[in-house]
């Protein structure tokens, strides 16, 4: 192993020196304040290392990439983990969920995040990618004292199996045709005449039908409200921003390298406008907040869809901005909501009523995390969608563009229900209850990661113009 590869593997290295050592730490000592202190030390500790210049961008043995995408995208990973575990502490506490394995399991599901950013071949983004979802069947159902818990898991779990089985039947469909797992050479479409290679092109219907549960696209999105209602409200956030953002990379990492993705346009098209109109019509017939914010996500993967379909017309750059935007709204709005459930709010639109005068920090972050869903400047949820409709606009995806542009504004009904519930009258007295100092570091964080791009946003397109085509 080359100094090269050191370089490159450390971030990953840390993560899994680091679960192992709050495993080992968690059982001698069994206090869970000192495993989520490592937790979060190396978490900061592997975005730090990130951020240096690599002496190389692909490390010649392991095969791993420290390209410019790859790592701002481990940096997103190993950050949000780090706000995860500071969300989880108080939560955790209040639910009754107790043991060294969640921040153990949060580190290994970043671990799998990593390993999936920096995958050069398609067997090391396959690995990642469970390895990720691994950790997620386990955080899912980690609240062992509530009955739906056991319940919560196993609808993640199953169709999780079903989608491992597509992504890695599609990734043996697509070695057969190219006879390499490079993600450079085995994404290709064309025979030697040049028509579209019909095996690769059944490998990509599979693989796309394994992302399209990842993102809970429809028609593969059944078990997205069960598990955002039944999951840690922590975990939904770092399985909403994180996972997902993860599925996105992946798509990422393999459609610029297509020798036409055009092809793939039909699928694309349609998993779009279905995920769009399901989610959003869907989420105006709900009552709880929860069920609400799932329908939610699946109309803004839909968004995201729209953006890839743009392709190099800068839907690429897009899709990687609202990735990132979608993340930072998703861990404000879930700490939002583990900090009020952990005071005794309940589930439906009625529990929520007043809130925004008993406890205003918590509400206030609530509210600017729907606004930025709901598109409304000067927020990076408006920022990311003008860029999506742009890109789309400009590619020629004229009634996808439309009909998204339409459905973002009926999703501001659904939004501003719960704002209106929030700062609406309602007899409840004020609550003395007050978030925890890691809550409000991570709640202040995030709502400026939500204002400060809205504002100033150039920065982030310009990087992401010159890191993808």
């Amino acid at each position: 192993m080359t100094t090269v590869d050191l370089w490159i593997a450390l971030p990953l290295m840390l993560l899994a020196v680091g679960a192992l050592l709050t495993l080992l730490v968690g059982a001698v000592t069994r206090n869970e304040t000192v495993t989520t202190a490592i937790g979060v030390t190396v978490t900061l500790g592997a975005a730090c290392w990130l951020l240096q210049t690599p002496p190389a961008a692909v490390a010649p043995t392991l095969g791993l990439s420290a390209a410019g995408l790859p790592r701002l995208f481990s940096v997103f990973f190993t950050l949000l983990a780090a706000g995860v575990l500071c969300l989880s502490t108080g939560y955790n506490r209040g639910r009754d969920i107790h043991g060294e394995e969640y921040p153990a399991t949060v580190l290994f599901a970043t671990f799998g995040m990593l390993a999936l950013a920096s995958a050069t071949n398609l067997m090391t983004l396959f690995l990642g990618l469970e390895a990720m979802s691994f950790g997620f069947y386990i955080l899912v159902a980690i609240d062992l004292k509530r009955a739906t818990s056991g319940e919560t898991g196993l609808k993640y779990l199953l169709p999780g199996a079903l989608s491992t089985a597509f992504l890695a039947f599609g990734i043996a469909l697509l070695y057969c045709v190219s006879g390499t797992l490079s993600i450079q050479g085995a994404v290709q479409f064309g025979l030697a005449d040049g028509r579209p290679d019909p095996v690769a092109l059944a490998g990509w219907g599979c693989l796309l039908v394994g992302v399209a549960f990842k993102l809970s696209l429809a028609p593969a999105h059944l078990w997205t409200p069960d598990v955002y209602q039944g999951a840690p409200a922590p975990v939904v956030a770092f399985l909403s921003g994180g996972s997902k953002a993860a599925a996105i990379l992946l798509l990422l990492l393999l459609l610029p390298r297509a020798v036409d993705a055009s092809l793939l346009r039909a699928p694309l098209w349609g998993l779009a406008l279905l995920s769009m109109l399901v989610g959003n019509l869907a989420a105006l017939l709900q009552n709880r907040v929860r069920r609400m914010m799932a329908y939610s996500s699946i109309a803004q993967m839909g968004y995201v869809v729209v953006a890839l379909l743009s392709g190099t017309g800068g839907g690429y750059q897009a899709a990687a901005f609202y990735a990132m935007a979608y993340g930072v709204i998703s861990l404000a709005a879930f700490g939002a909501i583990s900090v009020l459930e952990r005071q005794g709010c309940g589930e439906t639109l009625d529990d929520y009523r007043g809130l925004g005068h008993s406890r205003p920090f918590a509400s206030g972050v609530l509210a600017l995390a729907l606004f930025a869903l709901a598109g409304i400047p000067p927020t990076v949820g408006f920022t990311g969608k003008f860029l999506i409709f742009t890109a789309a606009v400009r590619s020629g995806e004229i009634t996808l563009a439309v009909c998204g542009i339409l459905l973002a504004a009926i999703s501001v009904y659904y939004y501003l229900r719960v704002v209106i519930a929030l700062y609406g009258k309602h007899p409840g007295t004020a609550d003395s209850s007050r978030p925890t100092l890691p809550e409000y570091l991570v709640l202040i964080v995030a709502s400026a990661a939500i204002i400060l791009p809205g504002l100033w946003p150039n920065e982030l397109i310009l990087l992401l113009s010159h890191l993808l085509p």
